[in-house]
C-alpha cells in the first residue's frame, strides 16, 4: 500500500494533467497504489449479480466458439440490457479510477463482437429479415443515450472542453440539448459535423468576427447591463452559429439537438425547440432566446423561416427567455422524442452545482438534508403560488422572480454520467469582472480535464448502444443494406430518425450491382 504522500500526488498528476493519456496513466498508477486494480480482476461484488454476468458471457462464448449462431442470436434476445444484473450501475466505475470490474467489460465486449458477427452473417445462415427484426426491436429496447449541456454564464465554456474530449473519443452521442450558456455549444454542434467541430475555434471566431463583434464577448460576460442590447447578442451568435433552421442543421449533421427556453409569460410552458418541433426555427433565434437571462436581457420573439425562405416571427404573441430557468436538463421530454434512456450531463450550473457531491462518494447525511431541503423549499413556493392566484396581480414583477425560484427548484440536475468539472468559485467572480481570451481557454481546458475521469465510464456505458446504430446505419445506408423487395421494415423501425440529406445522395449513388458485390463479398467472408 503507497503511503499518503504518493498518492496525493498521483491525485495531483491526474488533475493536472494535459491530455487522456496522462491522465489514465496516473490512474492506474493510483488503482495499483490503492489496490483497486485487484478489485477490476476480482469477480465476486455485493455491488453487482457477478454470477449472472459471469453465465451469460461464458453462454455467448460458447456458442460462438461452437459457431451456433441459431443459439447465439436466441441468447441475445434473451436481453441485452444496459443494467444487466446491476452492471450499469454508477457506483462500479467511482470504485477505481481507470475503469469498472473486468467481468463487466469483457461482457460488453463480448455482446459488441456477437452484435458485428450477427450482422455479417449470410442471408442463408440467417435470414435479413430476421436480422433487421432483431436489431430494429434491440435498438429500441435498448434505448439511447443523450448529453445535455446545462445553464452557466461564462462557465458555459467548460461544455466546449467536455465536447471537444467526447469527439476526440468518437463517444459524442447525437442526442444533445443545451440551455443558456449551453444552447451555443448545441448550436454549433447542430450546425457543424464532426470534422469541423474538431478545427472550429469558437471562443476565436467570437473575438474575431468583425468590427462589430470584437470585444463582445466581453462586454457580455462582465454584464454590462445597459449598453449590452438584443442587437449586440445578434451580432455576437451570428459570428459564431451559421444561418440554419433546426430542420436545415439536421439534414447536414444528423444531429437531433434541442434548445431549451423558457416563457416570459407566467402562464405559459418551456419549450424544446428541435428538427422534430420546430423544424423551421433559426439555431441562432432559439439560442439568442435561451440566453436571454431575466432581468440582464429582454426577452426575445424567435423567428422561423417560411415556406418563400423568409424569416418571419415564430408565435409573435410570445416571448422566451433563460432556458435553464425551468427546464435546464429536459430528460422526459428528450426520451419521448428520441427514445434516450440514458443521459450525460455536463453540469455548470452553479446553482445545480451547490447540490451535488464534488467527489462522487455517498453522503447519505447530506443527501438525505439536502433532499429535505428541496421539499420544503418546493412546498413553500407551492402554498406561495396558490396565495398569488388570489393577489397575483398586485405583484406582477414578485410573481415572475417566484416563478423563476420554483422551476429552478423543481428540477432534477443530474444523470447516470455527471460530467462536474472541479472549479472555485472565486474564480467565476474573477471572470465575470474581467474576462480575457486566456482564461476562457483555461476554462475549456478544464472542461476537458473534467472528461477524463469519465471517458471509460461513457465509453462502456453507450458501447452497445453505439454498436446497433452502426450495424443499423449500415443496414439502411451502407454495405449491409438489402435490395429493395426482398425485406420489409420492422414496425419498431419507424421510431429511428429520418435520414440526412448526405445518406439520401448515398442512397441514390449506390446501385443494386454495386449490393450485388458488397453482398457476395460479405457471404465469403462469413464462409
Amino acid at each position: 500500500m503507497a503511503s499518503k504522500s504518493e498518492l496525493r500526488q498521483l491525485e495531483n498528476d491526474m488533475e493536472s494533467a494535459t491530455s487522456y493519456e496522462a491522465w489514465l496513466s496516473a490512474a492506474q498508477a493510483h488503482d495499483e497504489a490503492t489496490g483497486k486494480a485487484e478489485w477490476r480482476q476480482e469477480e465476486p461484488s455485493e455491488l453487482y449479480d457477478h454470477a449472472q454476468i459471469s453465465y451469460r458471457l461464458d453462454r455467448l462464448k460458447k456458442f460462438r466458439k461452437q459457431k451456433d449462431w441459431t443459439g447465439l442470436l436466441y441468447a441475445l434476445n434473451e436481453g441485452i440490457h444496459g443494467n444487466m444484473g446491476g452492471m450499469g450501475k454508477s457506483v462500479l466505475y467511482r470504485q477505481a479510477k481507470s475503469g469498472t470490474k473486468v467481468l463487466i467489460e469483457q461482457y460488453i465486449q463480448e455482446i459488441d463482437e456477437s452484435l458485428r458477427l450477427l450482422a455479417e452473417l449470410p442471408n442463408d445462415v440467417i435470414p435479413t429479415q430476421q436480422k433487421l427484426d432483431f436489431f430494429y426491436r434491440s435498438n429500441v429496447c435498448y434505448g439511447r443515450s443523450a448529453l445535455m449541456l446545462s445553464g452557466g454564464g461564462v462557465l458555459g465554456f467548460l461544455h466546449l472542453g467536455v465536447v471537444t474530449e467526447l469527439l476526440r473519443h468518437g463517444l459524442l452521442p447525437r442526442v444533445i440539448s443545451g440551455s443558456s450558456a449551453g444552447s451555443i455549444v448545441a448550436a454549433a454542434l447542430a450546425a457543424y459535423t464532426d470534422e469541423e467541430m474538431t478545427s472550429l475555434d469558437l471562443i476565436g471566431l467570437m473575438e474575431s468576427g468583425g468590427a462589430d463583434t470584437r470585444g463582445l464577448i466581453r462586454q457580455w460576460l462582465s454584464g454590462a447591463g445597459s449598453r449590452f442590447t438584443a442587437d449586440d447578442v445578434e451580432k455576437l451568435i451570428e459570428a459564431t452559429i451559421p444561418d440554419l433552421t433546426f430542420g436545415e442543421a439536421y439534414a447536414k449533421t444528423g444531429r437531433q439537438v434541442s434548445i431549451t427556453v423558457a416563457p416570459a409569460e407566467p402562464h405559459q410552458r418551456s419549450r424544446l425547440l428541435n428538427a422534430v418541433s420546430s423544424p423551421n426555427v433559426f439555431l441562432r433565434s432559439a439560442a439568442m432566446a435561451s440566453c436571454a437571462i431575466p432581468g440582464v436581457f429582454p426577452a426575445v420573439m424567435l423567428k422561423a423561416k417560411n415556406e418563400r425562405g423568409e424569416a418571419q416571427p415564430y408565435l409573435p404573441a410570445r416571448r422566451w427567455v433563460d432556458g435553464s430557468v425551468a427546464d435546464d436538463l429536459p430528460a422526459k421530454r428528450l426520451s419521448r422524442l428520441f427514445s434516450t434512456n440514458h443521459y450525460i450531463v455536463s453540469m455548470v450550473n452553479p446553482i445545480a452545482i451547490a447540490f451535488l457531491p464534488r467527489d462522487d462518494r455517498t453522503r447519505p447525511l447530506r443527501q438525505a438534508a439536502t433532499s429535505l431541503g428541496m421539499g420544503i423549499g418546493r412546498e413553500m413556493l407551492n402554498f406561495y403560488r396558490g396565495v398569488a392566484k388570489k393577489y397575483g396581480d398586485n405583484w406582477p414583477k414578485f410573481n415572475m422572480m417566484m416563478h423563476g425560484v420554483h422551476a429552478l427548484l423543481d428540477q432534477e440536475y443530474s444523470g447516470d454520467i455527471n460530467i462536474v468539472p472541479r472549479f472555485r468559485m472565486q474564480n467565476p467572480l474573477n471572470l465575470i469582472s474581467q474576462p480575457s481570451e486566456e482564461e476562457l481557454r483555461l476554462l475549456v481546458k478544464e472542461g476537458e480535464r473534467a472528461t477524463y475521469s469519465r471517458i471509460e465510464s461513457v465509453r462502456r456505458c453507450t458501447q452497445i448502444s453505439r454498436t446497433l446504430e452502426e450495424i443499423l446505419h449500415r443496414f439502411e445506408y451502407g454495405d449491409l443494406r438489402p435490395a429493395p423487395g426482398t425485406y420489409r421494415r420492422p414496425k419498431s423501425s419507424r421510431r429511428r430518425p429520418p435520414p440526412t440529406s448526405a445518406q439520401l445522395q448515398a442512397l441514390k449513388a449506390d446501385s443494386p450491382a454495386k449490393r450485388g458485390r458488397s453482398s457476395k463479398a460479405r457471404a465469403s467472408k462469413a464462409a
